[in-house]
């Protein structure tokens, strides 16, 4: 073997040996300043706790009712096409005449104002926020938990979720407090006033608002964008998170990418099972899916102001954008059905509840900019993402969840992992979709959190 060859063996040795010791490195916490974001003089903030009802006003139903029944013909599907070209408008065209004549906002506004609901100022943001306490609870002892939904969610996710969870479960001595707040920029929670307003900064508006609701150590849920704020809380607040779960736990590293990648080459050293690896391999197949359902996350990440002049004015744009999510996130086999098998899981009057949300409070293009402002160079080069999780956690793992990762890419992240459950059923909107499955692994998971710290017994 020739000198240059033995050499550039060497120098190559020491590269890679180097980049592996770069990757495992964990990164400092960051230090990030209460940044004030509302758009009032921040010596004015008024920290009290408000009542709040939803009170939608007439002219804003009228106006809805006007442009329902003044929209433009949709334009019809091509020839023995369902929804893969998106939601197909024969479907859409069903659901905007029951939008238009059969959708009762009356009613569905005493469904939504069920529990008690409060505003408080957080870094300059009026938050909205279920808070929902257990009636009677006996002897069982009563942990507060928050819960965050992500998008095209909205708080409406959690009404079936909440009685299951702050009613005492049959062999348990503990039941929850549950606070479920609208994220900023979502619903009827105030947007920022400035750039800059991210996941990782929203983990911090989160803290302060529990930290403002009296609660110093809590338990945190949640998926989408709620389970990756959630995961950036376990991260940055370990002394005050006291158990995390996340019906969507995903860990984006350079490392977690070369595993993938690794297990390309030979799927044992990284899937679980046989199942998990047709989800992930042949990874073409795996990236072709995510790419299919990926285009809205592009144009949000970098345009979010322009799409949402158009999703803004237009309510069947709106419902179409959200609705077809609702198609493919819940089952990617759905896009073949006439009907999107949307009332497999949902009714139409459930799923207009959420939209009606957005479109009640014109908050569709700030819930939007949500992903503008996490996926950028500021918010990678904080680092967040390679710090471990070392409270106890918790991943419940849906079949038809848009991304699958297993326990080799898992632990990566999750240091304390001391649950994970893989369901039969169930997509992206879990607490939507499945309850009662959904309350039942939270109970379960708790219970483990629980007998891991003898200090939070």
């Amino acid at each position: 073997m020739g000198v240059v060859v033995k050499l550039s063996l060497v120098v190559g040795t020491i590269l890679i040996a180097y980049t592996i010791s770069k990757l495992c490195q964990t990164p400092p916490v960051p230090k990030l300043e209460a940044t004030w974001w509302g758009p009032r003089d921040a010596s004015k903030e008024d920290t009290s706790i408000k009542p709040f009802k939803i009170q939608v006003s007439d002219a804003v139903l009228q106006d809805l009712q006007h442009r329902l029944s003044n929209a433009r013909t949709l334009t019809p599907p091509l020839e023995g096409v369902q929804h893969q070209y998106g939601i197909n408008t024969k479907l859409l065209k069903n659901i905007l005449d029951y939008w238009r004549t059969k959708y009762n906002w009356r009613e569905r506004e005493k469904f939504l104002n069920q529990f008690p609901q409060y505003t408080v100022s957080v870094q300059g943001l009026r938050l909205h926020y279920i808070h929902v306490k257990p009636t009677n609870p006996g002897k069982a002892k009563v942990l507060p938990l928050l819960l965050l939904h992500g998008w095209p969610g909205s708080v409406r996710e959690f009404y079936d979720l909440i009685p299951l969870l702050t009613k005492p479960a049959s062999g348990r001595d503990f039941v929850f407090e549950v606070i479920v707040p609208s994220l900023p920029g979502y619903g009827f929670s105030e947007a920022a006033a400035r750039p800059g307003l991210g996941a990782v900064e929203m983990s911090v508006v989160f803290k302060n608002l529990m930290n403002r609701l009296g609660f110093e150590k809590y338990y945190i849920q949640g998926g989408d964008w709620g389970g990756i704020i959630v995961q950036h809380m376990a991260t940055l607040f370990p002394e005050q998170i006291l158990g995390v779960h996340a019906n969507m736990c995903f860990v984006n590293s350079v490392l977690s990418t070369a595993k993938l990648i690794l297990g390309s080459v030979y799927p044992p050293l990284i899937v679980d099972n046989k199942e998990q690896e047709s989800k992930l391999y042949p990874l073409s197949t795996m990236f072709s899916n995510l790419l299919l359902e990926m285009g809205y996350m592009h144009l949000q990440a970098t345009k979010p102001d322009t799409v949402g002049v158009g999703l803004n004015d237009s309510p069947s744009g709106l419902a179409a954008y959200i609705l077809e999510k609702f198609i493919t996130w819940t089952n990617e086999e759905w896009k073949n059905l006439e009907d999107g098998g949307l009332t497999k899981k949902f009714s139409y009057a459930d799923l207009l509840d959420n939209v009606m949300i957005y479109w009640v409070t014109g908050s569709i293009t700030t819930s939007a900019r949500l992903y503008s402002e996490s996926f950028n160079i500021a918010q990678l080069s904080l680092g967040v993402e390679g710090i471990p999780i070392t409270v106890p956690s918790a991943c419940a793992r849906f079949p038809n969840e848009l991304a699958q990762q297993p326990m080799a890419i898992l632990k990566e992240k999750y240091h304390n992992l001391v649950h994970v459950s893989d369901f039969k059923d169930g997509g992206h909107f879990a607490a939507f979709e499945l309850p009662k499955a959904l309350a039942d692994d939270i109970f379960i998971a708790v219970e483990k959190m629980r007998s891991s710290n003898s200090t939070q017994k």
